[in-house]
């Protein structure tokens, strides 16, 4: 048996829901005593935390997995967890001889005994292991976060049955946490450094209703807006039929809550919407922007769109591309469908060949592309409050409100500090980033506002 602590290095693919998983299992592995590795190729156990969301992802999962399986070390153990071991470990296990354990969700309260039988470590160990996916999200402490932001799952799973998406099938349905354990979570981590805290979930918007949270995802973002030294709240992910006035408001009155709106619109056409078991269209989607700048003039818009569903036409295309024109999103994400195995959708008549969906992505992609660097241009010569991220060669690089973490465009700046909060006046404009000049520090900014 080994008496050496084993290393882990733990490699994350997918969204940010993925990235809170992972933080978790990191920190219930370093309450188990295992060591993390500074490298992949000097590690124990080489560990993906895999994504299934659409076959692209699937294939750089794939991909990633036998990448990191022959550039490991001899004799180090292969785990392959996350969402694509939750959908398909039987087929995994026959098809990844490389794989030494394939792991899925709901099974992570056993990770650390695979771990242990793997490595054949025998640690005298003291701490309690969560029994459950749930326990690991409500009771394992993560480690240090090393960015400035940092995201908080505050629901698993999703009760929506959108006939493209096969999410509920492998996340199951929606379970929110307590907004207790919530609020603890956020008070760690502030205390830790971070500035930011993004709330994300399959179903954001839909917070609550499974535990009896009559507010909702007001609710919770009226509880934790008052942790102290929180200084930014962002959202990920809205159902738009919940973005509700009264949720609006809070967030446009919030000095803390960001006044950006992460709204899943999917499509304009209503005949395709109602085709995907979505909600709206392209009117009631512009009504809801119109009623979120009403309140939030300054707002940030992102959705997302899927290209190429069953039965879209040329003129569902054309009225796509109008709405985009008019509805002068900030950030788009446009994604060709994928008839995912198990959905409606993959069986739905008047599948689009793959070449007509890249096409008509590349035309949406350019209205886009017009519309998001028409609104960056429109911030030059304001001055906005901007985190630093990190510095990269020498060039502070940062956020502000308008900027989602790893989805959006960036902020350059003449100077700065991981982990500061300066002003910087908005100077230029490159595509989907912006440059800025710092003006002052946060503190010293709101120093000078008092003396006034």
């Amino acid at each position: 048996m080994s008496c050496t602590v084993p290393s882990v290095w733990l490699t994350t693919l997918g969204c940010s829901k993925n990235e809170v998983d992972s933080a978790k299992v990191t920190g219930m592995l370093d309450d188990a005593g295992y060591r993390r590795a500074v490298a992949p190729e000097r590690a124990d156990v080489v560990m993906v935390n895999t994504c299934a969301f659409i076959e692209s992802a699937r294939r750089e999962s794939i991909d990633t997995i036998l990448a990191l399986s022959a550039a490991r070390k001899d004799g180090a153990k292969l785990v392959v967890i996350g969402c694509m071991a939750q959908r398909y470990e039987r087929e995994l296990e026959e098809a990844l001889p490389e794989a030494d354990a394939v792991i899925g969700l709901d099974r992570y309260s056993e990770l650390v005994d695979r771990l242990d039988a793997l490595t054949q470590w025998m640690p005298r160990r003291v701490c309690s292991i969560p029994r459950s996916h749930m326990d690991i999200l409500y009771q394992v402490r993560r480690p240090t976060p090393t960015m400035p932001y940092a995201y908080v799952k505050v629901a698993e799973g999703c009760d929506r049955s959108c006939t493209f998406c096969a999410i509920p099938q492998f996340r199951g349905r929606q379970r929110s946490r307590p907004p207790a354990n919530i609020r603890e979570e956020i008070v760690d981590l502030v205390a830790a450094g971070v500035g930011e805290i993004v709330l994300v979930a399959q179903d954001l918007a839909g917070y609550g209703r499974d535990i009896g949270v009559s507010g909702g995802l007001r609710e919770l973002v009226e509880s934790v807006s008052d942790v102290e030294g929180l200084r930014r709240l962002r959202l990920y992910y809205l159902y738009p039929r919940e973005v509700r006035p009264a949720l609006i408001s809070t967030m446009a009155a919030s000095p803390v809550v960001a006044d950006y709106f992460d709204i899943s619109l999917q499509h304009s056409s209503e005949r395709l919407l109602r085709a995907m078991k979505r909600p709206g269209s392209g009117e009631r989607h512009l009504d809801l922007i119109a009623r979120i700048r009403r309140e939030a003039p300054e707002a940030a818009l992102r959705s997302s769109f899927i290209v190429g569903f069953p039965g879209e036409c040329d003129e569902d295309v054309e009225s796509l591309g109008e709405f985009l024109r008019e509805a002068l999103l900030d950030w788009v994400g446009l994604f060709p469908f994928s008839p995912e195995e198990g959905t409606p959708a993959a069986g739905f008549e008047r599948q689009l060949p793959q070449e007509v969906k890249a096409e008509r992505l590349r035309y949406l992609q350019e209205i886009q592309d017009d519309v998001t660097s028409s609104r960056n241009a429109a911030q030059v010569g304001r001055v906005l409050e901007v985190l630093v991220d990190q510095v990269e060669e020498g060039q502070a690089v940062g956020r502000s409100y308008r900027e989602a973490p790893e989805i959006d465009g960036v902020i350059l700046l003449d100077e700065g500090r991981p982990g500061e909060w300066l002003e910087a006046e908005i100077t230029g404009c490159y595509g989907l980033d912006l440059a800025g000049k710092v003006t002052a520090s946060r503190e010293a900014a709101a120093k000078r506002a008092g003396a006034r």
